[in-house]
């Protein structure tokens, strides 16, 4: 995935600190919609600087697509399997509700174990790709 983001800071092991600023999804005019309460995010990332960006510098953001897909299908898919066959398995002895409900459940409690398991051991790594032309600096 590519993110575009202000360089904040460089360091000499070759990495950089780098400003990046989570958007809502709504348009950002409140008042049509009697105000929303979505503030910005601003999250600080470690990424590798390969290329020298200096602080102040907008630059490309590139991050592995494949833990976030291995998260999206735990987190969507798991459950979802384990739902239809508790159903199917709770339909042979007359249970088919509490099939679904638990084989749903047990799906969740094992969302829940990776979740964690994954927090503690990998972490994404960021790659600083390339130099973007000079835009608004995020306020």
């Amino acid at each position: 995935m590519e993110q575009l983001v202000r360089v904040k800071e460089t360091h000499p092991d070759g990495t950089a600190t780098v400003v990046h600023t989570r958007l809502s999804a709504c348009s950002g005019d409140c008042h049509k919609c009697s105000g929303c309460g979505a503030a910005k995010e601003v999250m600080l990332l470690k990424a590798d600087n390969p290329i020298g960006a200096k602080a102040g510098e907008l630059v490309k953001l590139q991050s592995a697509s494949a833990p976030v897909l291995k998260a999206a299908a735990m987190l969507y898919v798991l459950p979802l399997v384990l739902f239809f066959l508790g159903y199917a398995l709770g339909a042979m002895g007359g249970w088919a509700g509490w099939g679904g409900g638990l084989g749903f459940c047990l799906g969740i409690a094992l969302v829940v174990l990776y979740d964690r398991r994954m927090a503690k051991k990998e972490k994404t790594v960021y790659t600083i790709t390339g130099l973007v032309g000079e835009a608004p600096k995020n306020p």
